[in-house]
């Protein structure tokens, strides 16, 4: 029997991203409405990339972009030097709302999230689905209903079936802000633990300048639209990171100040 994708030993290389001169905007009545104004970025092999700004800034639309959902209008995106075509199965995007279909229980979903995988036989697809149920800490739920579940065990259960397919590049937006602050920062702490094992090259929008310094290797500060990348902070903390640790603080309160100054300098401008 051919070794399951579980083993450490079996990861998927992750994936190099490049994202050069893209622009996208919306029609909006009679006019267009500016998105993106063309942004350039690369973002390393199993990388955690956390993307910040004010709403509108076209984070989520640059998200849609390399997940293959929405095309850009200038420029291109490349992926280990081949260009997007639209979705891929080594792509998979993790919402805000979990997304689970309520007529399958936990398994079921994880379960589903494997669909596409034909080489793998039944028995392989179960072992790991359990095994990510297991690493979100869900394994005592696996036949529990979707409607039985708390908001963070939905988001938790959503994780599993984003990871188990294997996926090289896992795109993440605002995943936890609909949920409470201790059950986010249990999520944190289960999220960092899982991409340590996988190295899966990540890139996650969120309005929360904490949650991205916590969780980031790098973040990017998008300027208010049309979005445009206006500064990148390496984050040179060890990990795992707790999200109320002193250490986070100063990093958090300089990409804090630097939003709150570009905001500013729009306010002045109009």
């Amino acid at each position: 029997m051919r070794p399951i994708l579980t083993s450490e030993s079996t990861l998927l290389n992750p994936a190099k991203i490049s994202v050069e001169g893209v622009s996208k905007s919306f029609p909006v009545n009679d006019s267009k409405i500016l998105a993106l104004d063309e942004i350039s970025l690369s973002v390393k092999e199993g990388e955690f990339l956390c993307l910040v700004g004010p709403s509108g800034c076209g984070k989520s639309t640059l998200l849609n972009l390399i997940a293959g959902l929405e095309t850009p209008e200038k420029g291109k995106i490349l992926i280990d030097g081949e260009p997007i075509q639209g979705p891929g199965r080594d792509r998979l995007v993790m919402f805000q709302e979990s997304a689970l279909f309520p007529w399958l229980d936990v398994l079921g979903n994880v379960m589903f999230g494997l669909s596409q995988k034909p080489e793998l036989s039944k028995n392989e697809k179960l072992s790991i689905a359990r095994y990510y149920i297991k690493k979100v800490g869900l394994d005592h739920f696996e036949h529990a209903n979707i409607h039985e579940l708390s908001g963070g065990m939905k988001q938790r259960a959503a994780l599993a079936r984003s990871l188990a397919p294997n996926p090289r590049i896992l795109l993440m937006d605002e995943p936890f802000a609909a949920l409470d602050a201790l059950t986010r920062e249990q999520i944190y702490s289960d999220i960092q633990r899982i991409w340590a094992a996988r190295q899966k090259t990540i890139i996650f929008v969120t309005h929360n300048v904490r949650e991205a310094v916590c969780l980031g290797d790098r973040v990017l500060l998008f300027t208010p639209r049309p979005g445009q990348i206006c500064k990148s902070f390496d984050v040179n903390l060890p990990r795992p990171r707790d999200f109320n640790s002193l250490e986070i603080a100063p990093v958090s309160v300089t990409i804090t100040n630097s939003l709150r100054h570009i905001m500013q300098g729009t306010t002045e401008e109009t």
